[in-house]
């Protein structure tokens, strides 16, 4: 099992910044890519961006050139730091690690930390 923990979520206006940490402990795959999905009321669960072991990224688009991904691997933390935010940004931010095997899914996720940004 993986335990997953967010920390860094709040309230901030728009174009501010807030940067978002996640900590994995447990029985961690050494093979996995961690990212952040968020959550807005009434709607499914979105990719924001993920990083694997080496490094690479991938974002969705609306937050591209305004948030980074990146990961500590000898900490097993994962980081989103989020600039130039707008309301429509706002919501409930999960941290995701995801086993890379070719065994059945492996997925965790965190508790979720809220997100607001004000006009």
């Amino acid at each position: 099992q993986v335990h997953l923990v967010e920390s860094g979520g709040g309230l901030v206006q728009s174009g501010g910044s807030l940067r978002l940490s996640c900590a994995a402990s447990g029985s961690i795959p050494s093979m996995n890519v961690m990212g952040w999905y968020r959550h807005f009321p009434g709607k499914e669960r979105e990719f924001v961006a993920v990083i694997d072991n080496d490094g690479k990224t991938d974002y969705t688009d609306s937050v591209e050139g305004r948030f980074t991904v990146s990961r500590d691997n000898a900490e097993n933390t994962v980081t989103l730091q989020m600039n130039d935010l707008k309301p429509e940004d706002t919501a409930q931010y999960y941290c995701n690690l995801r086993r890379i095997w070719l065994g059945p899914p492996e997925v965790y996720w965190g508790q979720g930390t809220q997100v607001t940004v004000s006009s």
